[in-house]
């Protein structure tokens, strides 16, 4: 995806130690929705390092089909009753399953696009079935197949995905930077109070690694 090694590799180590954390995180949860929805987190984080590296291909379709029913599960809790008590409750907690709903639908959208450009489309054919008097234009008509206009739809696609998380990991740096420790009394029953400073972190490090990611794909 990208042209410098350095960039690529320090993507990876970004993304899988925010892998690492959500994972542990998934592991010292009491809570089954708190489990579920780190579980979700780490995976997402997992297959975008995996992107990067173009890594097992040929599970895309099933990587596509996990994200994309993570994001519908962020859109059930953000919608969801107040009696069902879900990890989103209140405003900022339904605002903030939102967010998660738009990164995992995000994150499936770049697996398919970045699939669409490595493979160039699903127009292609078999070159025995190319018809004899064409097969000398063939060359020269690459350029013009159907797959083309596809991949300009994506890089327009993009473009406004990488504006929306680049605003994103501004605003969590925001967040960062003004976030003060409460007294141990205020704590959430959910969520303890230390972690939110990590939280913000992470969450300004992966909307700055979709940006820069969708940034390459709008080029």
């Amino acid at each position: 995806m990208f042209n410098s090694p350095a960039i690529t590799w320090a993507l990876t180590a970004v993304l899988l130690l925010g892998g690492i954390y959500y994972l542990l995180q998934a592991a010292r949860s009491r809570h089954l929705m708190d489990r579920v929805n780190n579980s979700f987190h780490a995976l997402m984080m997992v297959l975008m390092a995996a992107m990067l590296w173009n890594l097992a291909p040929s599970t895309v379709l099933a990587q596509i089909a996990v994200l994309a029913g993570a994001a519908l599960w962020f859109v059930i809790q953000a919608v969801a009753r107040p009696e069902f008590k879900l990890l989103c409750a209140g405003s900022q907690g339904r605002l903030k399953c939102v967010y998660h709903s738009l990164t995992m639908g995000a994150a499936a959208l770049m697996i398919a696009m970045m699939d669409h450009a490595a493979t160039g489309g699903h127009d292609t054919a078999p070159a025995t079935a190319m018809p004899a008097s064409t097969a000398h234009h063939g060359t020269a008509s690459a350029a013009h197949s159907p797959a083309a206009p596809g991949l300009d739809h994506s890089a327009d696609l993009a473009v406004p995905l990488t504006v929306f998380f680049a605003v994103a990991a501004v605003f969590f740096i925001v967040l960062l930077l003004r976030y003060r420790p409460t007294k141990p009394a205020h704590h959430s029953a959910h969520t303890p109070n230390p972690s939110r400073r990590a939280e913000h972190g992470l969450e300004a490090l992966g909307a700055a690694a979709m940006a820069l990611m969708f940034a390459t794909m709008s080029a």
